[in-house]
C-alpha cells in the first residue's frame, strides 16, 4: 500500500506561505491547518502553513516525507446526526527541521507574504528562559525561537511596521498573547535588540489572546489497520477529532478580514474581550462535566455518553445546566442556549469513549473554578441555592467516600484532600449528625475553597440534606427525587 503523497491528491494547489506555525501536533492539525484548508477550498484565505517542531525534529521530517499531507477524520454529532468524514488537508506547505535548516528558518522571515504566527506547544511551552541566546541555532524556549525570529523580520524590512505579524498562540493557558508578548519583551531586553525593535513589536505586530475548543483523540492506534484500508494508502499522520469547533480571538475587528474564517462558515470569532466566552465555556461545558461526574458515577453509569442518554441523568444534566447555570450568566441567552445544547450534542458523541472516572481527577479544586461560582451567583441573584448543584456537590462529597457499592473507587487528588475526606468518613457511622460533621469540615476546608462556605446562609444544612439522601436511599433514589417530593419525616430531620 503506497504512502499518503502528491500523487494521491486530485487538484493539489500551490499557495503562498502565509503562516508560521510552531508545533506539528494533533490539535494544530485538527483545529487550526484544518480551517485554513477549509478556507483555502472556498477560495477565502489562498494561503500555505509553514511548520516548525518546537522539541525534536522526527515528525517534521516525516510529515515532508508526505509532502505535508495528512488525513483528518471529524466524528460526533452534527445536526442531530451521527456523522463520520474524512477529508485530505492540504494546508501545509513544509516543514522546517530547526536543527538542521536554521538557516531556512531565518530566510523566512524575509518572506513579504508571511503574516500569521499560531502556536500550541503546551501550557509549559509560552516561559522564558534565561538561558537562552540570541546566537542560539536555535534557542531552547519557543519564546527564544520566536524572538529570533521576530528579529530576523524586523531588520529584514527595516522596521517596515506593515510587515508585522498577527500572533494567536493556542496554548490553553488565560491571556496567552498578553503572557508571549511580555517574554519576548524580555528576550529583547536580555539581548539588548534596542529601542526601535521594542517599538515595532508594539507597532507593528497584533498579539491576540485566544479560546480554542475542540476534542481532538489523536492518532487512532487501535483501529489504524482499519482505517488505511478505508483509505486506501499509509498515513501515519492520521488524526481524529471531534464535528464541534470554537476558536474565539480577542483583537481587532480587521483580523477578520484577513483571517475570514467566518465567512467560510466556520465557528470562529474575532471579539473585543474573550472573557464572557471563557466564563461561559468553563462554567457550561466544564461545570457541567464535574457536576454530572459523581452523581453519574455513583448511580452506576461509566461514561458522559451513557449519562446523557440515561432517562433520568439526562434530564438532570440539562436541567442543571439550563435552569441553574444558564441564568448565572450575563451574556445573551440565545448565545448560552446554542452553546448548551452543542454541548449536550458533543456529550452524546456516540465516537468518543468519555470516561466518568477520568473526569474525576481533582474533582475538588473543579469543583471550586467550575461549579462554585455558578452555586454562589445562583444564591446572589436569587436567594435560594440551585438545588440540583447543591445534589452534585453532595454528590462530590459521597464520591470522594471511594466506594461505589463494593467496588473502591480510585480516587485521584491532592494528598491533604484526599487525608481530609478519609479521616471524615471513618467517623461516619449512618446518622445525620455524622453527616453534617463531614459536610461541616468540607465546607470549612479554607486552604481549598479560600473561604468557609459554612458561613453562606444555609448551604451546610442544604448539602447536609442531600449527602443524608444519597447515604440513606442510595444515589439511584436521591437523584429521582431531586426536584420532587421529599418525605416530610427526612425534612423534619434536618
Amino acid at each position: 500500500m503506497e504512502r499518503l503523497n502528491k500523487s494521491l491528491v486530485n487538484n493539489l494547489q500551490t499557495y503562498p506561505e502565509k503562516v508560521l506555525q510552531f508545533g506539528e501536533g494533533n490539535f494544530l492539525r485538527a483545529f487550526v491547518d484544518w480551517q485554513i484548508d477549509v478556507m483555502n477550498k472556498k477560495d477565502l484565505f489562498n494561503g500555505s502553513v509553514v511548520v516548525v517542531q518546537p522539541r525534536g525534529q522526527e515528525k517534521i521530517e516525516k510529515l515532508n516525507k508526505q509532502d505535508g499531507l495528512y488525513t483528518l477524520y471529524l466524528q460526533g454529532m452534527k445536526e442531530g446526526q451521527a456523522v463520520k468524514e474524512h477529508s485530505v488537508i492540504t494546508s501545509i506547505s513544509r516543514g522546517i527541521n530547526l536543527f538542521k535548516q536554521y538557516d531556512q528558518y531565518l530566510e523566512l522571515a524575509s518572506n513579504p507574504d508571511l503574516r500569521f504566527i499560531f502556536s500550541n506547544t503546551t501550557e509549559a511551552g509560552i516561559a522564558f528562559d534565561e538561558n537562552d541566546c540570541l546566537e542560539d541555532r536555535p534557542q531552547k524556549s519557543f519564546p527564544g525561537k520566536l524572538t529570533a525570529f521576530l528579529y530576523e523580520r524586523f531588520h529584514a524590512f527595516q522596521g517596515d511596521k506593515k510587515k508585522g505579524c498577527i500572533l494567536i498562540p493556542c496554548e490553553l493557558i488565560e491571556r496567552n498573547g498578553e503572557k508571549l508578548k511580555e517574554i519576548i519583551l524580555k528576550y529583547a531586553e536580555l539581548w539588548n535588540l534596542g529601542e526601535e525593535f521594542v517599538h515595532w513589536i508594539h507597532e507593528g505586530n497584533t498579539f491576540c489572546n485566544t479560546l480554542v475548543d475542540r476534542i481532538v483523540s489523536g492518532f487512532p492506534r487501535e483501529s489504524i489497520e482499519e482505517v488505511q484500508e478505508e483509505l486506501g494508502y499509509i498515513d501515519p499522520f492520521v488524526v481524529v477529532g471531534e464535528q464541534f469547533h470554537l476558536f474565539v480571538i480577542e483583537g481587532p475587528e480587521w483580523i477578520r478580514e484577513e483571517f475570514p474564517a467566518h465567512f467560510a462558515g466556520l465557528n470562529t470569532l474575532v471579539v473585543d474581550d474573550l472573557t464572557p466566552y471563557r466564563t461561559t465555556k468553563v462554567r457550561i461545558l466544564n461545570g457541567a462535566h464535574t457536576a454530572m461526574t459523581p452523581v453519574s458515577y455513583l448511580y452506576g453509569l461509566d461514561t458522559v455518553a451513557e449519562a446523557i442518554e440515561h432517562e433520568v441523568i439526562g434530564p438532570y444534566v440539562r436541567e442543571l445546566i439550563f435552569d441553574e447555570i444558564i441564568p448565572t450568566l450575563d451574556v445573551p441567552v440565545e448565545e448560552l442556549h446554542s452553546f448548551a445544547n452543542a454541548v449536550l450534542e458533543r456529550f452524546k458523541n456516540p465516537f468518543i469513549q468519555h470516561f466518568l472516572l477520568s473526569i474525576s481527577l481533582n474533582s475538588m479544586s473543579k469543583f471550586k473554578t467550575r461549579d462554585l461560582p455558578s452555586l454562589l451567583e445562583y444564591y446572589h441573584r436569587n436567594q435560594a441555592w440551585p438545588e440540583k448543584l447543591v445534589f452534585s456537590f453532595a454528590a462530590l462529597l459521597s464520591f470522594y467516600k471511594g466506594k461505589r457499592g463494593e467496588e473502591t473507587i480510585q480516587l485521584s487528588d491532592d494528598q491533604d484532600v484526599l487525608d481530609l475526606f478519609k479521616e471524615q468518613w471513618s467517623q461516619y457511622d449512618g446518622t445525620i449528625e455524622s453527616v453534617k460533621a463531614i459536610v461541616t469540615s468540607v465546607l470549612g476546608y479554607e486552604k481549598l475553597w479560600e473561604q468557609d462556605l459554612n458561613e453562606l446562609p444555609g448551604l451546610t444544612t442544604a448539602v447536609t440534606k442531600h449527602l443524608y439522601e444519597i447515604e440513606t436511599w442510595g444515589m439511584k433514589k436521591a437523584v429521582e427525587a431531586v426536584g420532587g417530593q421529599k418525605t416530610a419525616s427526612l425534612r423534619g430531620e434536618l
